[in-house]
């Protein structure tokens, strides 16, 4: 079966605008907003992009799951021997696996910034010099908070979905890879490559105890922002009358009205 759906061109992708992304409001110019009325589905999040996601979700449900089994363990059920009982150590191999595979997918991610579309690139910085970015923000702020009563429309991530992106994920996933690693060199020892390359995290924490309380509240912090992104795809997905949960997997945002200002 052919697919005749077709990408946007934006005849000026260089024109200043708050987000990297083309938009449907607040910047596309008023020939390109006529060119998106024509189209209903528009191509946003290619392959490898909506791949790194789902794997990335995958990877940080099984972090957190056994990182907290980690850090509270439950009361042990002696069903045998201690010697011939390594079912935490099942979990610690899983938690140091996990996060190994999520370094190397967050490299790969980073990689395909660089030769991916501009929506590739959204989510590594935020542009903090245009003031009509934080507007925008401010908009995205109240309408969640139900105090707008028209949403704007977006072909990349909103304002509000871009910030969050780049400080949960971005900063995020970053202070928790080096954290954990670091914490993984303790127990590899000083001798290790391991140490050579983050023992330097510990150094800046003081000792491996608080290092441990701040991956521990980084860990938290991952779990509010995945129900608020949760609970926020399915509110846009119902309210703004645009796709956002089937076009991280089919990588095309549709539009359900063509309400454009």
């Amino acid at each position: 079966m052919t697919d005749t759906r077709t990408t946007i061109h934006i005849p000026n992708p260089d024109a200043p605008t708050p987000l990297e992304a083309a938009r449907l409001t607040g910047g596309a110019r008023p020939e390109d907003i006529e060119s998106l009325r024509m189209q209903a589905s528009v191509y946003v999040y290619e392959v490898p992009v909506r791949l790194w996601h789902w794997i990335n979700a995958a990877l940080i449900t099984v972090l957190i799951v056994t990182g907290f089994l980690i850090g509270s363990p439950p009361p042990t059920v002696e069903t045998a021997e201690a010697t011939y009982q390594f079912w935490f150590g099942y979990i610690r191999f899983a938690h140091f696996a996990a996060g190994q595979v999520l370094a190397v997918a967050f490299l790969a991610r980073i990689y395909w910034a660089f030769f991916g579309n501009r929506h590739a690139k959204q989510m590594f910085y935020i542009p903090f010099w245009r003031l009509r970015w934080w507007k925008e923000l401010l908009f995205e702020a109240r309408w969640y908070a139900f105090l707008e009563r028209e949403p704007k429309k977006y072909i990349g991530h909103n304002p509000l979905a871009h910030f969050a992106m780049f400080t949960f994920i971005t900063l995020g996933m970053t202070f928790m890879i080096f954290t954990g690693f670091a914490l993984y060199a303790e127990g590899a020892g000083q001798d290790s490559l391991w140490h050579a390359l983050f023992g330097w995290v510990i150094d800046i924490a003081g000792n491996t105890q608080r290092l441990h309380t701040w991956h521990h509240l980084g860990m938290w912090a991952i779990v509010i922002f995945v129900m608020v992104h949760v609970y926020a795809a399915i509110r846009e997905d119902i309210m703004s009358r645009q796709s956002m949960i089937t076009t991280i997997i089919s990588g095309w945002r549709t539009f359900k009205d063509d309400r454009v200002e």
